[in-house]
């Protein structure tokens, strides 16, 4: 029996702990959209959490390049898509392209951590998203250079991944029946004490 997209986000939902920030445990990433537009005004609390993320030197090198459902610059983002992400995430209402300035601003110096703030302020984005009621995911299956030419990159900025944004739909929308049964799978995580160390290889016993 095919599940509701409700259905299949009560099953995807973390066991609840008491004091972690329900966006972190209700966060997932599913690849079935529905037809729901993004508002304006969501998209701009979306990305005023990514202004406020911290980073090195308050360089804020991330950047973010916007394509909403029948732009241009969405028709770009989804042909630089590479594989199976073809076949579904061309039907999100919003694609990003997530990229990072590779040295500082202030002494042109190389940036070792500009990556490291991309990532931070794409977690703040897709914590965001979640708690507007919204799902991403992001990937890295897509063809890099194609999208520098055709959305007109500078060099100095490295690409990092395409992000899907929208409103969860059934499994059903999704063409491929293997996606299909992930879509509608339990999440799994490592232990706590497999992730957190006291020392080198002795995991660290935290309870609640």
């Amino acid at each position: 029996m095919a599940l509701s997209a409700a259905e299949v986000n009560t099953l995807k939902l973390a066991p609840p702990v008491e004091g972690v920030i329900p966006a972190i445990l209700n966060r997932w990433s599913s690849r079935a959209y529905s037809s729901q537009e993004v508002s304006e005004a969501d998209l701009a609390k979306i990305f005023e959490a990514t202004r406020w993320t911290a980073s090195a030197y308050n360089e804020q090198p991330w950047r973010f390049v916007v394509g909403v459902r029948g732009s241009e610059t969405h028709a770009k983002i989804a042909a630089s898509l590479m594989g199976f992400n073809q076949g579904w995430a061309i039907k999100a209402p919003v694609l990003i392209l997530t990229m990072a300035q590779t040295h500082f601003t202030h002494n042109g110096k190389e940036n070792p951590c500009a990556m490291y703030d991309l990532g931070a302020a794409t977690a703040a984005l897709t914590l965001q998203a979640t708690e507007l009621g919204m799902t991403t995911r992001s990937m890295a299956g897509f063809d890099p250079q194609a999208a520098r030419e055709s959305l007109q990159i500078p060099e100095e900025f490295a690409l990092a991944t395409v992000i899907s944004l929208g409103y969860q739909a059934e499994p059903e929308v999704l063409e491929e029946e293997q996606m299909r049964a992930q879509e509608a799978s339990p999440r799994k995580r490592k232990p706590l004490n497999e992730l957190v160390f006291t020392e080198w290889g002795k995991g660290a016993e935290l309870t609640w």
